[in-house]
């Protein structure tokens, strides 16, 4: 087993919150896209209600996953 330090701890949090936030940003834009097809503009939509649980959800374990890999490749 892995005895996590203060910096593996440190990359592993910086690691989730930049994931949480791009990866948020990107979400968003991928569901007005497919809330949207067909159209010939992109029209930006923010998810309510179940959907935007569903994607925060989802966000949060890879995010988690993500954090966990780059402090193993590190």
């Amino acid at each position: 087993m892995y005895v996590l330090n203060g910096a593996d701890r440190h990359l592993i949090f910086v690691g989730i919150i930049v994931y949480l936030v791009v990866n948020s940003i990107e979400n968003i834009f991928y569901y007005s896209i497919g809330r949207h097809t067909g159209e010939n503009s992109i029209k930006l939509e923010i998810p309510l209600g179940k959907d935007l649980v569903k994607i925060i959800i989802v966000t949060i374990i890879f995010a988690i996953f993500q954090g966990y890999l780059t402090f193993l490749f590190s």
